[in-house]
């Protein structure tokens, strides 16, 4: 219970730091949400003043931070200027968006990653091995907007999967079957840009941990007692290259969830993607600072998924003693 209870305050403080420093920087931006208004003759400065005490903008930054603290403790995390809406169903929305293509990206980044980097690490050094090793750096090393253009173009061209957006026109005349499909053959194209460098990652990472336990003396003596094939690659490597692993899963979450922003503008997905990227545009104040901190709930929420994890499969952790995390 001391390490949960250690992990959770670290969670909030280090959530209290970033709600801090996005305000901060939010506010520290160049511009407005009213600069273009002052273009407008027939808009007088009255109006916009007016406007600025309206939304609480005229206020100095300490007050206006506590108030917003305050007002996210019960709930509510502003008000969109740009959108004319309170922030929180706005950003909840599309949230569920982003969750959707990340967990489905996530689930699959990992059920493809972890046999690959397994298999690869059984069969090191013979040519299959370096083929996908190959492959791996190649994904790794390109940028992730290169690799969604890519795929993008490849969409257009050829057509075998919706380009653009989260389900086709007409998605309501469609029957429950034909729903999901709709949504499935939309999802095609952001997932696959997602997990194709998150794969690479993870199959690179699985590979060192299992071809290190495999070089360890306990794992040569289990050889040596006869203990091979699957016995020992299931019994004996497995379970002591799973703790890097799990705390890799946190780390990856979090950078899918990053990733598939960008991936979300590219494709028109109708995530946190695209909203982040007009509010920022129109410096709509707190529904950036709301995006930033909902995307700090995600990441942080990843790492204490991780943790419990760590908590559930490594002893030494429940039992709390020196080598406990």
């Amino acid at each position: 219970m001391t390490f949960i209870a250690r992990r959770f305050l670290r969670a909030v403080l280090l959530l209290a730091a970033v709600s801090v420093l996005c305000f901060l920087f939010t506010t520290m931006a160049p511009g407005s949400f009213f600069d273009e208004m002052r273009l407008n003759p027939q808009i007088s400065p009255e109006t916009i003043a007016g406007l600025r005490t309206h939304y609480g903008l005229d206020r100095p930054f300490a007050v206006r931070y506590f108030h917003w603290i305050t007002s996210v403790a019960g709930g509510d995390f502003g008000y969109s200027i740009a959108f004319n809406t309170p922030v929180a169903p706005l950003l909840w929305q599309r949230a569920k968006s982003t969750l959707l293509l990340t967990m489905i990206a996530t689930a699959l980044t990992w059920l493809i990653g972890v046999p690959l980097g397994v298999w690869s690490a059984s069969r090191r050094g013979r040519i299959l091995d370096r083929v996908v090793g190959a492959g791996s750096s190649f994904l790794i090393s390109a940028p992730e907007i290169v690799l969604a253009i890519g795929l993008l173009a490849v969409a257009v061209r050829w057509r075998f999967v919706p380009a653009g957006g989260m389900v086709s026109l007409g998605y309501e005349d469609l029957s429950a079957w034909e729903k999901a499909q709709n949504l499935v053959l939309h999802m095609v194209l952001p997932v696959s840009i997602l997990v194709l460098g998150g794969v690479a990652v993870v199959e690179r990472y699985i590979r060192a941990c299992v071809t290190e336990v495999l070089d360890a003396p306990f794992i040569h003596a289990a050889r040596g007692l006869g203990i091979g094939g699957a016995r020992l690659l299931f019994r004996h490597v497995l379970p002591v290259a799973a703790n890097p692993a799990i705390s890799l899963f946190g780390l990856s979450l979090a950078g899918l969830l990053g990733g598939s922003l960008l991936v979300e503008v590219i494709t028109g997905w109708p995530g946190l993607g695209p909203l982040v990227l007009d509010a920022t545009l129109s410096r709509d104040l707190y529904v950036v600072i709301a995006a930033g901190m909902l995307s700090a709930v995600f990441m942080v929420g990843g790492n204490l998924l991780a943790d419990l994890l760590l908590l559930a499969s490594d002893p030494r952790i429940r039992a709390g003693g020196p080598d406990a995390l």
